[in-house]
């Protein structure tokens, strides 16, 4: 990828004294309108909110915005998606990271794809939902956990679509 050199896949910035400071995985920074937003911290502030048990951010490509970030969701029970439920939660967000850290949409899903330890696969996520090829999934703990992610977006397009005919 890049000759003479081994990339790890980490994401780092050299400041003015010529230090580097890592900020984390290159697939975990998503660059919104020149600021970079790790998705660990959009994750985090995002179950701060009392609905949200889960939460997997992914940056998607925007013309204007260079990437956004998408957000699906896990409710805990007794809870259920409506569109005060998704502001409530996107102020929890602004709230808590500052306004720069808008997510554009939220999904609610019922599962999250993640490897047998747990992990969650930000990769596939990504992958579903910009229409990529998913790729090697057979560390992947559930596979109807892919369909999930297809499934919310499906509803959304559908959604999008009704109200804009």
């Amino acid at each position: 990828r890049f000759p003479g050199m081994f990339y790890v896949g980490d994401y780092a910035v050299k400041d003015r004294d010529g230090y580097f400071w890592i900020l984390g995985r290159a697939d975990e920074v998503i660059k919104v309108a020149g600021h970079r937003l790790g998705t660990y911290e959009l994750e985090s502030a995002l179950i701060e909110h009392p609905a949200v048990a889960e939460a997997a951010v992914i940056g998607v490509p925007d013309p204007v915005k260079g990437e956004v970030p998408y957000a699906f969701v896990i409710l805990r029970q007794g809870y259920s998606p409506s569109s005060q439920l998704t502001q409530e939660i996107m102020k929890t967000v602004r709230d808590k990271v500052g306004p720069i850290a808008t997510i554009d949409k939220i999904f609610f899903v019922g599962k999250l794809p993640k490897t047998r330890s747990g992990k969650i696969m930000r990769r596939v996520v990504r992958a579903v939902a910009t229409k990529a090829e998913v790729g090697d999934i057979t560390t992947l703990e559930d596979e109807a956990s892919v369909d999930e992610i297809r499934k919310a977006l499906e509803e959304f397009k559908a959604e999008f679509e009704k109200v804009n005919k």
